[in-house]
């Protein structure tokens, strides 16, 4: 059994994943504009595109974790200030609009892949990743690689569970968001809140 802090994991996880940020307004955009297959999927390309930050995330961490005492504790601090930067970030952008574009049609293959290349070439993601998987590993587990594996794999299957619904109703969603712009500060408030108490709890972490 996994020594990973699941509870805490995927309360946060979903905190961030329902957040409106660049995947989720890709996935609405294509919904709106090309109907509701589309939405569904470009949602399983994103999803699939975190399967690839999984993987890159697993083997980086994996080796660091076997190394040195100072090199753990370097990437410790610098994921912590990385998390509470993104977290003070969605705070102060609050006020952030959401705005959807059309863009031209495109086949549910090319929105699949465009999906996954959307998310896998983005550096901003597999930074997050390689801060974010490891606070849920317990210090003393025996195995850390493979709980942040599978811990990678859980994010993209909860980021499926929440856009592919998104991609089914998006019209009616963006239409609500729009007309309900506290509720979108008020999302960006919380994550940005979830994101400081972790990159802090990070900080103060004990490698066992």
């Amino acid at each position: 059994m996994l020594e990973v802090n699941w509870l805490l994991f995927i309360v946060a996880s979903l905190v961030l994943i329902v957040t409106p940020g660049q995947d989720m307004i890709l996935v609405m955009s294509r919904s709106i504009t090309q109907g509701s297959a589309a939405g569904v999927a470009t949602a399983a390309g994103v999803s699939v595109g975190l399967i690839g930050h999984t993987i890159l995330a697993t083997l980086g961490l994996g080796a660091v974790l076997r190394t040195s005492e100072w090199l753990f504790i370097a990437l410790k601090l610098a994921g912590a200030a990385y998390l509470v930067y993104l977290g003070i970030q969605l705070v102060r952008s609050a006020k952030h609009k959401f705005d959807i574009s059309a863009d031209a049609p495109r086949s549910l293959w090319r929105l699949f892949f465009d999906g996954v290349l959307s998310n896998i070439s983005n550096p901003k993601i597999a930074v997050f990743y390689f801060a974010f998987l490891p606070q849920f590993v317990l210090p003393n587990s025996p195995r850390p690689t493979l709980s942040v594996l599978v811990l990678g794999l859980v994010f993209a299957g909860l980021t499926f569970l929440v856009k592919g619904p998104v991609g089914l109703s998006a019209g009616l969603l963006s239409g609500w968001l729009r007309s309900r712009p506290r509720v979108i500060a008020w999302l960006y408030r919380i994550s940005g809140a979830v994101l400081i108490g972790l990159g802090i709890k990070l900080a103060f972490e004990r490698r066992a």
